[in-house]
């Protein structure tokens, strides 16, 4: 039996890279033409925040849950799962994303976010465009096909990333939305990274940045 010290992390990954990226390419052609509809949610997101109407954060919220129970079910119940055990786990954590975003941002609300404040809140908005437009054609420079593009509201790497962007933007940490996100960006930064894949410093950069500004800013409200 090799020593444990001896194995790599790609040891451990129960799929080839090409069956996760062919994974996403059947997801896309079978859910089109979601993928458009998913993106007007995120720019009714974006102009929401940037309007800000009294009942925009409950909307905002509700929108972000479906777009997290969609993930949950769609990708990791119904096809992450039969190539990773673990993704109905993963399935079970999305769908407590989402009933913690409706139940603060809908039923309390409580998250009521601004994209044209503070300087947190303009990098939270870079964060959301950054999942919103750029992320879904990072994978096209680094070899993918457009037919794997992984798309917010559908996708669970965009969709966190623009999460943390707007809990980011948010007018207060709301930590207890925070845990879930973050463990994704652990997780999903590992496998891709046990992958090779060019793009695997993305998400831990994302939950890094996200963690450091949230500290400081509930370290700055105590003061």
């Amino acid at each position: 039996m090799s020593e444990w010290w001896t194995y790599r992390p790609s040891d451990f990954l129960l799929f080839a890279p090409r069956t996760y990226y062919r994974l996403f390419e059947l997801y896309n052609a079978e859910i089109w033409p979601l993928q458009i509809i998913a993106l007007s949610a995120g720019v009714t997101i974006l102009v929401l925040a940037r309007s800000r109407p009294a009942w925009g954060g409950r909307m905002i919220a509700a929108l972000l849950a479906v777009c997290w129970l969609w993930v949950a079910w769609a990708f990791h119940w119904q096809r992450y799962a039969t190539i990773n055990w673990a993704a109905n786990y993963f399935a079970a954590g999305f769908a407590m994303e989402a009933l913690i975003l409706i139940w603060i941002g809908v039923v309390r609300d409580r998250l009521q976010f601004d994209f044209t404040g503070s300087a947190m809140a303009r990098i939270g908005a870079a964060m959301f465009a950054f999942a919103l437009i750029i992320q879904p054609s990072i994978g096209l420079l680094f070899g993918r096909e457009w037919r794997q593009i992984e798309v917010f509201g559908i996708a669970p790497d965009a969709t966190v990333i623009a999460t943390l962007g707007l809990l980011l933007a948010a007018s207060r940490v709301r930590w207890i939305a925070l845990p879930i996100p973050l463990l994704w960006c652990l997780l999903s930064g590992t496998t891709l990274w046990s992958m090779n894949a060019a793009d695997a410093f993305i998400l831990p950069i994302a939950a890094i940045v996200v963690s450091l500004l949230a500290f400081r800013r509930s370290a700055a409200r105590r003061l």
